[in-house]
């Protein structure tokens, strides 16, 4: 997980000032600067059974910062997952590149824009998971639980069905928000998912359970775990809270989604939000708390602070 310190965003008024004053003066602004080509940021992930794993890490790392594409690629014998920014050319570059590999030819990501780079660098990794789980004998790559569909699932609560929403992330990220009426769970990692999932209500197993997160990566082994337990109807939710953004909008949607990347937080419209990080306990912070007299830039938050 990489998590990043927070910061003072001064670039947006500065080059807005300068817009109005183009405007004013008939001084031309470089169109690059102005924001007018927005940051493409792509989140990816495929569960497949990849080799040559060093090799395709050399060639993805100088081929990425060649291009000033920025972010982080995580390889495994058991697939990828990546979040990557940059510009278009770059991005259409790294997804031929990737698609080209036995076993990635169909990945499908989930694309947003921002004005700026929200990656301070280029991180090209080899780990034993693409998603920490640490659960033997759950493999994605061959066994997944079935899926629903953000416009369905949206259905589904229009309509008033009885089932569980099972919220499959940390409380770091839930505390930004998640769907209403979600059933949450108090793990700050999610290698302590499966302890979680055993202290849940026997009565949960018998009725229909939507697991979520993020992007849809967590509940690839999740939904399989909560089936192993003895849940009789597990679905997981298809390309995530980030996929429902998108078909859906806030649609019984409570807040933000947390991402793992300077942005902190996406609203429905999958923009960025004023939340941010404290820099020392790095955690996530609403735009109300950054006006906490608890809150002290670079030093403290209501979380930490020591009076």
């Amino acid at each position: 997980m990489i998590i990043w310190n927070s910061r003072i965003r001064s670039t947006e008024r500065l080059l807005s000032l300068l817009a109005f004053l183009s405007s004013r003066l008939d001084i031309p602004v470089d169109s690059r600067s102005s924001s007018q080509l927005p940051i493409l940021n792509i989140a990816a992930y495929k569960f497949a059974e990849l080799q040559n794993l060093e090799e395709l890490r050399g060639q993805l790392r100088s081929g990425c910062r060649e291009r000033g594409l920025k972010g982080s690629i995580l390889l495994s014998p058991e697939g990828i997952n990546l979040f990557i920014a940059g510009d278009s050319p770059a991005v259409e570059w790294l997804l031929g590149r990737l698609r080209s590999i036995p076993g990635l030819k169909v990945l499908d990501p989930k694309i947003s824009e921002s004005k700026e780079q929200p990656f301070n660098r280029m991180l090209v990794k080899i780990k034993q998971e693409i998603i920490a789980f640490g659960v033997e004998g759950i493999n994605p790559a061959r066994h997944t639980s079935p899926r629903i569909a953000a416009k369905e699932l949206k259905q589904w609560i229009d309509e008033g069905r009885e089932f569980t929403l099972l919220d499959t992330r940390n409380t770091y990220e839930v505390k930004l928000g998640t769907f209403a009426g979600a059933t949450t769970l108090p793990i700050r990692h999610f290698r302590k998912f499966p302890e979680a999932v055993r202290q849940l209500p026997e009565k949960l197993k018998q009725m229909p359970v939507v697991s979520f997160c993020t992007g849809g990566i967590r509940c690839e082994k999740a939904a399989p775990f909560l089936e192993r337990e003895g849940f009789q109807h597990v679905l997981q939710l298809e390309g995530g809270i980030l996929k429902y953004f998108e078909e859906c909008g806030g649609a019984h949607y409570e807040g933000e989604c947390f991402v793992f990347d300077k942005r902190v937080g996406v609203d429905p419209a999958l923009q960025e939000t004023g939340s941010e990080l404290c820099f020392a306990c790095q955690e996530p912070l609403k735009p109300d708390e950054l006006l906490d007299r608890r809150y002290v830039y670079e030093q403290c938050c209501p979380h930490c602070f020591k009076g």
